[in-house]
């Protein structure tokens, strides 16, 4: 071996040690299309994560950087480049500021609480992880353990915002618990304690996990990442995070359009960290154990509360095909209801949930008479 190749090798392996990546660096996309502060922004934040000693990729426009690029002339063609990236596995995962996830998975946001600098997950923030409630925010938990897992915190503390639906989450998850899913509920900082989580706990960060409804983690995410700046622009945190779901493998993490460098920056890092706890297969064991611990019983015991009527309604669906416009302006409790009206007239259509909120998925030829359908059905949302 010549003494060049030698001291590569060498090199290689002080920067495994340092790095902790033996199995070779973890590479992350970027798209850098959509920002509201330019290009030039979503650039500085990988040159910024870069410089952190993570290899990161450029879809879209690079201006002329010297970071890898896969060109994409506008945001769509940058999210079919993306998921042809992910999927091929030339990139471990992608920082993104619009995806569709399918309903089932919902974003874990992480940030930095301003009362003691402390880093907290949130969970969720974008997407939706079911439409029940109660259901949602059982398996937001489930989704908040699996991330802070993968980041490397081995048994997290969870606590519960005390929003509409917390005490029915936390009796369910107690269950849960004394029947074997093994996780801790921390304590709310204020006198009285408990696993309800008050205003003060958020801004100390008291729990590792702050399990809330998707919109309000949504939300507290904004406030968290811009409180300093006025609103106009996101400077602290790290994102809104990965799509987390039971069975869902694609990487993909979150970023607002209002998202500033130092955010973008960070939800690489976040990307990279997730990446090497791998949390899909973290979310599966989750999973797993959750359901050992009765949580399809306590999720069917939930539906049979609901009154019978569409949403129990057996309807098949008709011939699969190719769905890529999408139908906003519906609430998410008739989210499948309205997609069982579609089909009922005939019309392939799936549900999805988007940064703006739940859409139905239709093909193009089919819109127009979606559309009335769904009007004259009343699914629009007011």
């Amino acid at each position: 071996m010549s003494n060049k190749k030698i001291a590569d090798v060498l090199l290689e392996i002080a920067d495994a040690i340092e790095t902790g990546e033996f199995g070779g660096k973890v590479k992350i996309g970027l798209t850098t299309l959509g920002s509201e502060h330019g290009v030039e922004n979503m650039v500085r934040g990988a040159e910024i994560a870069r410089a952190a000693g993570i290899d990161v990729v450029l879809i879209g426009d690079g201006l002329g950087s010297d970071i890898e690029t896969v060109e994409a002339k506008d945001e769509e063609e940058a999210h079919k480049k993306m998921e042809e990236l992910l999927d091929s596995g030339a990139i471990g995962a992608c920082v993104t500021m619009h995806y569709n996830f399918p309903i089932g998975v919902s974003t874990v946001g992480r940030v930095v609480t301003p009362g003691v600098g402390k880093e907290m997950i949130l969970a969720t923030t974008t997407g939706s992880t079911a439409t029940d409630r109660v259901e949602a925010m059982l398996k937001n938990a489930i989704n908040g353990i699996a991330t802070a897992k993968s980041i490397g915190i081995k048994n997290p503390k969870v606590g519960l915002l005390n929003v509409d639906g917390v005490r029915q989450v936390e009796k369910h998850l107690l269950k849960l618990k004394e029947s074997g899913y093994d996780f801790e509920f921390t304590e709310s900082m204020r006198a009285d304690g408990g696993a309800v989580m008050r205003g003060n706990d958020l801004l100390t960060g008291t729990p590792d996990v702050m399990v809330t409804d998707t919109l309000t983690g949504n939300l507290l995410m904004k406030i968290f990442s811009s409180f300093t700046t006025g609103g106009s622009y996101e400077a602290s945190g790290f994102g809104y995070g990965p799509g987390v779901g039971e069975d869902f493998d694609r990487k993909v993490l979150i970023v607002s359009r209002a998202s500033g460098a130092p955010v973008i920056a960070n939800a690489i890092k976040y990307a990279a960290d997730i990446v090497r706890g791998n949390v899909s297969q973290v979310a599966r064991e989750e999973y797993a154990k959750a359901k050992k611990a009765g949580l399809d019983d306590i999720i069917a015991s939930l539906g049979a509360k609901k009154s019978s009527g569409a949403e129990n309604e057996e309807v098949v669906a008709p011939p699969q095909e190719v769905v890529t416009v999408q139908l906003s302006g519906i609430d998410i409790l008739d989210l499948e209801d309205a997609c069982k009206a579609l089909w009922k007239k005939g019309i392939y259509a799936e549900t999805g949930m988007g940064c703006t909120g739940p859409v139905i998925l239709v093909s193009e030829a089919n819109t127009e008479k979606a559309e009335t359908i769904m009007k004259e059905e009343g699914y629009f949302a007011g």
